[in-house]
């Protein structure tokens, strides 16, 4: 968002959260003021008890300290200073910034950079075959034409997958190739640790999200900085995941407190009669044969079960170090990233076709102002309305990144192989099949790449049944053995115990959740009864 916009968004947004507290305070039933502004003071207080690490600690504490002291003497013109106060401190934080200068940098400088940071290619290779096109690492597919006409019809929320920090970078390149403008979108802190990294994410427009601060205000802060960009025409990026999925699954519980932006701002586009009001969702799947973080995220989501922490300090993406050695064990590896752009929906689920239109079930055009105006015609805001609305429309996501999940070699091998090891030991709970592994035993080669034929027979069926997607070369080509090998090659590149190494006519595992966490992404699919059923009638 340029800076003019972005500051005319910070008026606007603390006005709406300022007149928005105090009106409730004055409902009979609503939350006084003294109340929510003693609610942030207490969540903020909880949290700098463990944030010890925070550079403005010291700042955040003299604030709430102040705070604290002023509260408790407060009369009603005294609290509404305090929640300005607050409300500026919280929108300050926030605040992003866009220079045109480093985006045009950045955009002069990433084709280059970016095709040797996921590709570490040898000197050998660069001598033999020079500097490469960053679209022979980055592949864009799926509904490109139609985002470009959603944007010029409307207002965007492009919504992807998320499994990498790297994604940011990589997307950002992505709209920028599509020929599409910066998108504004919400950054963790954790992504300006690395220096080189928070340069480019401070001056791109990127707004910071301190996932670490729960008072509702705060939220209630980042959702209507949303919304008031998405009503100025500044298209979004969400992730609708919220933060990295830890277990390598494709995304079907998303968080849609940013998701109901969309429809925050259609609504009030709406009421102010604005001359392009519509707001699409465009959902994306980003497709790694490799993901730099895979290590630290499955453990992170097995040590605790499966509740992710939310947010993870230290890990392979904030030391320069390890993006390095990522880059330097993958000499000579040619590993693609696709990006595929799914089908565009309306903020209440329905699809849309070319002319920006909603469309039923069946194919038929329908006025969706409907769905939010009362009986005079009138744009209207109904709480338990719209979560319905935005549930429906977080659903059709969760359905388009089944849909537009990219099978890699990496993920289709590692599936097979970990359902063979569970088959072998349908004894044994997840947890105890981790610990045990393989008994170093491994399977064959040709029973491995028996049954990746035989599962990538159903998936070439769904794949025409429009269920998943095959774009990936090798797995595109049908032949099993090559689908194997190219896996192996990947597995033997970066992390620090191969997922999956072949010795002999035997493959075995090296690393049962980095195993787990690769196979993961074809889960959700009804997979694992086709290699079941197939060991079954083997034996």
């Amino acid at each position: 968002m340029r800076n003019d916009l972005r500051d005319a968004a910070l008026v606007e947004l603390r006005s709406r959260i300022v007149d928005a507290c105090i009106t409730q305070a004055s409902l009979e039933d609503g939350l006084p003021l003294d109340v929510l502004i003693n609610d942030t003071l207490y969540h903020e207080k909880k949290r700098l008890e463990t944030d010890r690490e925070s550079p403005v600690r010291a700042q955040d504490a003299a604030f709430w300290d102040g705070v604290k002291s002023r509260l408790g003497k407060a009369n009603e013109a005294e609290l509404k200073e305090i929640l300005k106060s607050i409300v500026e401190r919280f929108t300050e934080e926030v605040r992003g910034n866009f220079s045109p200068w480093v985006y045009g940098m950045a955009t002069k400088v990433m084709p280059k950079a970016l095709p040797l940071l996921l590709n570490a290619l040898s000197p050998k290779r660069l001598v033999s075959r020079g500097m490469p096109d960053i679209s022979e690492t980055i592949n864009i597919h799926g509904n490109v034409d139609t985002l470009r006409r959603m944007n010029e019809l409307g207002t965007v929320i492009l919504a992807p997958t998320h499994l990498s920090n790297m994604d940011s970078p990589v997307i950002g390149w992505a709209l920028f190739a599509m020929g599409l403008p910066p998108f504004t979108y919400g950054a963790g802190l954790n992504l300006f640790t690395n220096p080189v990294m928070s340069f480019f994410m401070r001056n791109l427009g990127a707004y910071r999200v301190d996932r670490r601060k729960t008072a509702p205000l705060y939220k209630d802060i980042l959702k209507e900085y949303a919304t008031v960009a998405l009503e100025m025409g500044q298209p979004n990026l969400f992730f609708p995941a919220g933060t990295r999925v830890r277990s390598g699954k494709v995304e079907d519980k998303l968080k849609l407190g940013l998701m109901s932006c969309g429809l925050r701002a259609y609504v009030n586009n709406l009421a102010r009669k604005k001359e392009r009001p519509n707001i699409y969702v465009v959902p994306a799947t980003l497709n790694y044969h490799l993901v730099l973080e895979a290590e630290t995220l499955i453990d992170d989501h097995l040590r605790i079960e499966g509740k992710s922490r939310y947010i993870i300090d230290d890990d392979e993406s904030s030391r320069p170090r390890k993006i390095l050695q990522f880059t330097q064990n993958l000499v000579n590896l040619s590993s693609r990233i696709t990006v595929n752009v799914g089908d565009p929906i309306d903020p209440f689920g329905n699809a849309v076709d070319d002319e920006g239109r909603s469309i039923d079930s069946h194919g038929r055009v329908i006025d969706i102002t409907k769905y939010v105006t009362d009986g005079d015609g009138r744009p209207t805001h109904h709480p338990q309305r719209d979560r319905v609305y935005t549930r429906e429309a977080g659903e059709a996501v969760a359905e388009s990144f089944k849909k537009h999940n990219v099978v890699l070699s990496t993920n289709l091998v590692a599936f097979v192989f970990f359902e063979m090891l569970r088959y072998r030991h349908p004894e044994l709970d997840l947890y105890r099949l981790l610990r045990t592994g393989d008994e170093g035993t491994g399977v064959t080669v040709s029973s491995l790449t028996r049954h990746v034929g035989q599962v990538w027979d159903v998936l070439s069926k769904m794949a025409r049944d429009g269920k998943i997607t095959l774009d990936d070369k090798s797995v595109g080509s049908g032949d099993a053995q090559v689908i194997v090998q190219s896996a192996l090659r990947h597995f033997g590149t970066y992390h620090t115990r191969p997922v999956l190494a072949r010795r002999g006519d035997r493959v075995f595992t090296e690393d049962m959740n980095l195993l787990l966490y690769y196979s993961n992404r074809l889960r959700g699919y009804g997979l694992e009864r086709i290699v079941r059923r197939a060991l079954t009638e083997a034996s």
